[in-house]
């Protein structure tokens, strides 16, 4: 069938569109290759991509992009594109988030009920918790995020919900809980450590080290986006995280281990934006995607090393 990822160049999108195309479907990527990180590693990441002629990539804005042809025959639209980054939403890039999260969400969506309202899986983010009062988290639960990029995820997210309410459009959301692996975006820690480790170079960390995270493994985010349009419930938000949480400090104790290197940490204050804890309850995922995480840390950061490795 017809599909359309947005984001496709992406960290996330290009590892979506290469599991579409791996089962023969026929792939719209559209990316705008937003400069908050450099256009090269995209490149790299559509590498794959572009050696098939099942795939088609349009270079465009969704805010003001023509999405009608684009949209026309698509039985599912994978929505990943996103200005990413806690710490740089604050200030004057806030405008930033609101066009390419909110505004191009909405035109999205828009567009989708003109189309004849294929599914579209919304690509959300565990940010939308804030600092909630009890863990793990619950889709269900209070959403009080504490940065201005949560803001604008958890604002598009209340977007799919109406165009599903007042316009029958099938929309799927999905929260995901600090995704990594092979193409991790270079500001993200993982990514950032493994390099720090590899270029001999020392790595700065946040805070005390004491905060935990819900890390989930690429592959197994790849299998919960493909089941939320065909097993997901309409006008529904899920969890989908690794189902464990580990402290900061452990995970450079991991990192070193898979590295065989020591890393140099230079402590520095937390920022303003980083929740403290988080972790997912995936009980509505593992009910109605029968999503399941089968990466442990451990192995998918040997994974993530591999590719960085391959990749200097």
């Amino acid at each position: 069938m017809k599909v359309v990822v947005t984001g496709a160049a992406g960290f996330i999108g290009s590892h979506v569109a290469e599991s579409l195309l791996a089962d023969g479907h026929e792939v719209t990527g559209i990316d705008c290759f937003t400069d908050y990180y450099p256009r090269p590693v995209k490149e790299e990441n559509l590498r794959a991509l572009r050696g098939s002629p099942r795939f088609r990539l349009v270079e465009a804005r969704l805010q003001d992009a023509d999405l009608a042809p684009l949209l026309a025959g698509a039985e599912h639209v994978y929505h990943l594109a996103a200005q990413a980054g806690v710490r740089a939403s604050w200030g004057r890039e806030f405008s930033h988030y609101t066009e390419h999260n909110v505004l191009a969400t909405q035109r999205l969506l828009e567009a989708a009920v003109a189309a004849g309202r294929p599914t579209v899986v919304y690509a959300s983010s565990s940010s939308v918790y804030g600092d909630a009062p009890s863990l793990p988290f619950r889709e269900d639960g209070p959403c009080q995020p504490v940065s201005p990029y949560g803001v604008t995820k958890l604002a598009a997210e209340h977007l799919a919900v109406l165009y599903h309410r007042n316009h029958r459009l099938p929309t799927v959301s999905l929260r995901f809980f600090t995704v990594y692996g092979p193409r991790q975006r270079p500001d993200m820690a993982f990514h950032r450590f493994l390099r720090a480790a590899l270029d001999g170079e020392p790595v700065a960390v946040f805070g005390d080290g004491l905060q935990t995270r819900d890390f989930t493994y690429v592959a197994d985010i790849v299998a919960a986006v493909r089941a939320a349009p065909l097993s997901g419930r309409p006008g529904t938000v899920y969890n989908v995280g690794g189902g464990e949480r580990v402290a900061l400090n452990d995970v450079l104790r991991v990192v070193e281990a898979v590295t065989a290197r020591p890393l140099r940490i230079q402590r520095q204050e937390a920022q303003k934006g980083d929740m403290r804890d988080t972790i997912a309850d995936t009980t509505a995922a593992r009910r109605d995607l029968g999503f399941r995480s089968t990466v442990s840390l451990a192995e998918g950061l040997a994974r993530e090393w591999e590719w960085i490795r391959g990749a200097r």
